[in-house]
């Protein structure tokens, strides 16, 4: 029978470091199959079309960050000025989330060998909405939003807090602070045009970014890119680049755990608009006379 090895003190110091990371997601659209605002404007009974009338007005009008435009109305707006804070727990468990966020929390958490991922949810949404989504699944101080100020009877009185735009960035590097993690260990993943700021600040930092969209500011920007309706398929960028794992480990992972990676495409996307040359004078070599 083999004997058991004992355990040296002098030997456990010298155990390599797991490597800590940081993975930073947005929630609408990255964790979701829809916008918070839809969600909210439909429990309020404000039909869809005029809440995407008002928040594509601001938009035009750049009257607000990108991604801050429900704050804004949830501020202002007549319609949306009726909203408590029990209307936005409300329509957080209206949100219909990706599956196995969970899964995909525990895994990064504890299962990538060599390395540690400290999961969190930063999102221009209101925290409120994003922490009744994700609750019992992301513990609350994982997950940074929009704040308010309410008053005694749960109206919104202030914005203490709008993470969009730039606030994102703002949000990245707190966290990079708090936990001492450098600005390379550190991988965030969006969906849209909120998104832009904080990716173009990851990726010179020499951080890395995976857009979850086919966006077409946010795309060109991202290292990679990766299309799912399951949440489970954000590990693939990272397991692959990250942390080094080859195809066949990252299939074998998957099926070890009860998951089959049914279909896995890689493909580059060239985006191309070509158009007629009418405008442009063709010019002839000198000295060459044209014939008929």
């Amino acid at each position: 029978m083999p004997q058991k090895e004992k355990w040296d003190p002098e030997m456990a110091e010298f155990q390599p470091q797991k490597k800590r990371f940081i993975l930073a997601s947005d929630f609408d659209q990255t964790l979701s199959f829809n916008d918070s605002g839809y969600v909210l404007s439909e429990l309020l009974g404000i039909p869809l079309s005029e809440y995407e009338r008002k928040i594509t007005g601001m938009a035009k009008l750049n009257l607000v960050q990108q991604g801050g435009e429900l704050a804004y109305l949830l501020l202002h707006d007549p319609e949306f000025r009726k909203v408590r804070r029990e209307h936005l727990y409300e329509a957080g468990k209206r949100v219909r989330l990706k599956p196995n966020i969970d899964a995909l929390y525990g895994f990064l958490s504890n299962e990538v060998e060599g390395f540690h991922f400290d999961f969190y949810v930063i999102s221009a949404g209101p925290v409120e909405i994003i922490r009744s989504a994700l609750e019992g699944i992301i513990p609350p101080d994982h997950i940074h939003g929009t704040e308010f100020e309410f008053g005694p009877k749960g109206e919104i009185q202030r914005i203490l807090h709008v993470t969009a735009g730039y606030g994102k960035v703002a949000a990245v590097d707190t966290l990079l602070e708090e936990l001492k993690v450098g600005p390379d260990r550190l991988v965030y993943v969006g969906d849209g045009s909120s998104d832009i700021h904080v990716m173009l600040h990851v990726n010179r930092r020499d951080g890395y970014t995976i857009a979850v969209s086919e966006n077409k500011y946010l795309a060109p920007i991202a290292k990679r890119s990766i299309l799912s309706e399951n949440a489970l398929a954000i590990l693939i960028p990272i397991l692959e680049d990250v942390a080094g794992w080859d195809s066949m480990s990252i299939r074998n992972v998957f099926e070890s755990k009860g998951f089959l990676i049914q279909q896995w495409d890689k493909v580059q996307t060239d985006l191309l608009t070509i158009i007629p040359s009418s405008n442009v004078a063709v010019a002839e070599p000198e000295g060459v006379t044209a014939s008929e």
